[in-house]
C-alpha cells in the first residue's frame, strides 16, 4: 500500500494552461484572490491533506461506522482527530462567501482541495461535501436570519449539513415522497417521515448536523411541484446562538455498504416523539427548485470523485509495478526477473490510466471554470452557464464510470495482489463504485443529456462545441508528432455531429431510440470533450517546452506523451460509439420480459 501524494503539479498544469484561471482573476469578481495566493493554498491544503486526512484512509474502510445502542453513529478515533484538525485548518470555507467566514476565492480553487481530499479518503470527503451542498442551497435561498445564525458555523465545518430526498418508495422519483410539514403556528413547522440513504446523517465529528428536508405540507401539489425544503437541525438553536434541545429525529440504522464503509449512510426518523422542529427555506412549494439550484455543484462533486479515486489507485499501482519482480521482459538479462512496469502491457494498463486521470482532471476543472465566469453576467456568462450544464452530465457520468473502469485496472496490475484485501487496492474499486450510482444515476444523467441539455438552443450549444473542437484539431497540426492526434480528433467530431443530427431528429413516438441512444451518446460526447481539452493541453505542453528556463520539463514533456496516447489510442472509442447511438430501440425491447428472464 503506497502513501497518498498530491499531483500538485498535475492540478497546476490544468489551472494554468487548460482552464485559464489567471484570466477569471484579473476580473472584478475575485479581487483580492491572486495566481500566486491560489497555488500557496492548494499546495497548503495538498500537505494537510496528505499529512492529516490520507492516513484515515484505511481505518475507514475496516474499521467503519458503527451504530450504537443509542442511535448514535461513532466513527473511526482517526476521523475525529482528522476532523478537528480540518475544522482548525479552515480550507472548507475557501469557496464561500466572506460575509459569513468564507475565504471568496474561485469553485475551481474548491475542486482542486476537494480532488485531494477525495484521493486522500473518499469516506471522509462526503461529509464535508455534503455541508458544502447545505451550504450552496442556504446561501441562495435561506432568510437572512437563517444565513446569519448557520451559516458561519457550517463553513468552519463545526455543525455540518446533509441532504434529505429518499425515502424507501422514492428515490429517483421524488415526487412520490411523502413526509409531511405541518404548521405550528409560530413560522416553524413539525416534521415527520422517514428518510434514507442519508450520508452523515448521524456522527461524532460536528457538535450539530443541519438537516435540509424536502416534504410536503398541507394540501401541497402532486408530485414535485408540491415539495418544499425545510431547515431541520440536530440540536435547536437558542436565541443567543448556543445549542438547545434535542431535536426529535433519530437515526434507526445504517447502511452495510459494499465500499465507503467510514461514510455513515443513515435511515433517519423524523417526529416519532410528535415531529422535528423545522424551518421554510424558500418559498413554499419550491423544494425541487431549490435542490436544482445546488444540482450543478453537486453533481460535478460527484463526477470529481471518478477522478480522485483513480488517482489514488494509479499511485498505487505504479508503485507497485515499480517494486514487483515477475518474468523476464523484452532486452532483460536470462534468467533474471523484471520489474512488472517493463512489461508492455502492464505499461498500457498504467498509460490508460494515467491518460484517463489527465482527461478527467481537465474536464472536470473545466466544468468548475466555467461556473465560475457563468457568475460574470452578460452573453458571455450565458453561454456559459450553458457549457456548465451541457458538461455536468458527462463530468458526473463519464468521470463516475471511469472510476470503476480506472480501479478496475489498478486491482489488474497488482494481479493476485488486487485482489487480496491486504494490498489496499481493493478498497478503491469498492469506494468508487457508487459514484455511477447516487446524485442520479448514470441513466438519469444520459437522459438529461439529450432530453434537456442536447436541444439547448435547437442543439446550437453541442455544435459551437464541435466547431470549437474542430478549431483545436486543426491547431494541432503545429505540434510535432501529433498529426494522428489530429485526425482521430477531426473524425471523432465528424462522427459526433452526425450522431447528435440523428438524436436531435427524434421526438414523438421516436422518443425511446433517444433514449436507447442516450448512454452511448454520454460516452461519445465525453470522449470527444476531453480530447479537446486534451489537445489544448498537448499545444501549451508544447509551447512551454519551447519557453527557456522553465524547471518543469519532465512534467510538459509527460503531459504531451498523454495527450499524444489519449489521441490515438483512447479517443477512437468516441467515433465507435456512432453505430450504438443511432441503432434506435428496437433491439432493446425485441425479446419479452420472460425472454430477457
Amino acid at each position: 500500500m503506497t502513501d497518498y501524494a498530491p499531483p500538485l503539479d498535475d492540478i497546476q498544469f490544468v489551472i494554468d494552461h487548460v482552464v485559464d484561471l489567471g484570466s477569471l482573476l484579473d476580473g472584478e469578481r475575485f479581487e483580492g484572490v491572486d495566481a500566486e495566493t491560489v497555488t500557496m493554498v492548494i499546495g497548503e491544503v495538498g500537505r494537510f491533506i496528505a499529512d492529516v486526512i490520507a492516513p484515515t484512509n484505511r481505518d475507514g474502510d475496516q474499521i467503519g461506522a458503527v451504530l450504537t445502542d443509542d442511535g448514535g453513529v461513532e466513527t473511526p478515533e482517526s476521523f475525529r482527530a482528522a476532523y478537528k484538525a480540518y475544522i482548525a485548518s479552515g480550507f472548507g470555507a475557501v469557496p464561500f462567501d466572506p460575509e459569513y467566514g468564507g475565504g471568496g476565492f474561485p469553485w475551481t480553487v474548491a475542486v482542486a482541495i476537494q480532488e485531494m481530499l477525495t484521493s486522500a479518503n473518499m469516506a471522509f470527503s462526503l461529509c464535508p461535501l455534503l455541508t458544502q451542498g447545505a451550504i450552496d442551497a442556504l446561501q441562495h435561498h435561506g432568510s437572512d436570519e437563517q444565513k446569519a445564525v448557520y451559516l458561519p458555523k457550517m463553513l468552519t465545518g463545526e455543525w455540518t449539513g446533509t441532504m434529505n430526498l429518499t425515502e424507501p418508495q422514492a428515490g429517483s422519483d421524488v415526487g412520490a415522497l411523502t413526509a409531511r410539514a405541518e404548521p405550528v403556528g409560530d413560522g416553524s413547522y413539525r416534521i415527520t417521515g422517514q428518510k434514507i440513504y442519508i450520508t452523515f446523517g448521524e456522527h461524532d465529528l460536528a457538535e450539530n448536523i443541519i438537516h435540509l428536508v424536502l416534504a410536503r405540507t398541507p394540501g401541497a401539489a402532486p408530485g414535485t411541484r408540491g415539495i418544499s425544503m425545510f431547515l431541520v437541525p440536530k440540536f435547536l438553536v437558542t436565541e443567543e446562538g448556543s445549542l438547545g434541545e434535542r431535536n426529535d429525529v433519530q437515526c434507526v440504522s445504517i447502511e452495510h455498504k459494499l465500499g465507503i464503509h467510514g461514510s455513515p449512510t443513515c435511515v433517519l426518523s423524523y417526529g416519532d416523539a410528535g415531529g422535528a422542529i423545522g424551518w421554510l427555506i424558500g418559498e413554499d412549494g419550491a423544494g425541487m427548485r431549490n435542490m436544482f439550484t445546488m444540482m450543478n455543484n453537486a453533481r460535478l462533486s460527484v463526477g470529481l470523485q471518478g477522478l480522485a479515486v483513480a488517482e489514488r489507485a494509479y499511485q498505487q499501482a505504479v508503485a507497485y509495478a515499480i517494486e514487483r519482480q515477475q518474468g523476464t521482459a523484452v532486452g532483460g538479462a536470462p534468467g533474471t526477473q523484471s520489474p512488472i512496469i517493463d512489461h508492455a502491457d502492464v505499461r498500457r494498463l498504467l498509460m490508460t490510466q494515467r491518460a484517463w486521470i489527465d482527461a478527467m482532471r481537465c474536464l472536470i476543472y473545466e466544468n468548475a471554470a466555467a461556473i465560475d465566469r457563468s457568475g460574470l453576467g452578460g452573453d458571455d456568462g450565458e453561454r456559459q452557464r450553458e457549457w456548465t450544464d451541457l458538461l455536468i452530465p458527462l463530468s458526473k457520468g463519464l468521470c463516475t464510470d471511469l472510476g470503476s473502469e480506472l480501479t478496475s485496472l489498478a486491482i489488474q496490475v497488482h494481479g493476485g495482489m488486487g485482489y487480496v484485501e491486504e494490498t489496499g487496492v481493493a478498497q478503491h474499486y469498492r469506494d468508487a463504485r457508487i459514484a455511477p450510482i447516487y446524485e442520479g444515476t448514470n441513466g438519469i444523467q444520459a437522459a438529461d443529456l439529450v432530453g434537456r441539455k442536447l436541444p439547448m438552443r435547437g442543439g446550437a450549444v453541442v455544435y459551437e462545441q464541435l466547431d470549437w473542437i474542430d478549431e483545436v484539431a486543426r491547431s494541432l497540426n503545429s505540434v510535432d508528432q501529433l498529426d494522428r492526434f489530429s485526425e482521430r480528433l477531426t473524425e471523432a467530431v465528424a462522427a459526433t455531429r452526425r450522431a447528435t443530427r440523428w438524436l436531435l431528429g427524434r421526438g414523438g413516438d421516436e422518443q425511446n431510440d433517444v433514449l436507447a441512444g442516450s448512454s452511448p451518446y454520454l460516452r461519445m460526447l465525453g470522449i470527444l470533450v476531453c480530447g479537446g481539452l486534451m489537445a489544448k493541453a498537448a499545444i501549451a505542453a508544447s509551447v512551454a517546452l519551447g519557453e527557456e528556463n522553465r524547471g518543469a520539463t519532465d512534467v510538459l514533456e509527460a503531459k504531451l506523451v498523454s495527450a499524444k496516447f489519449f489521441g490515438e489510442q483512447l479517443l477512437p472509442a468516441a467515433t465507435a460509439l456512432e453505430g450504438a447511438v443511432t441503432a434506435g430501440a428496437g433491439d432493446l425491447f425485441a425479446l419479452t420480459p420472460d425472454q430477457l428472464g
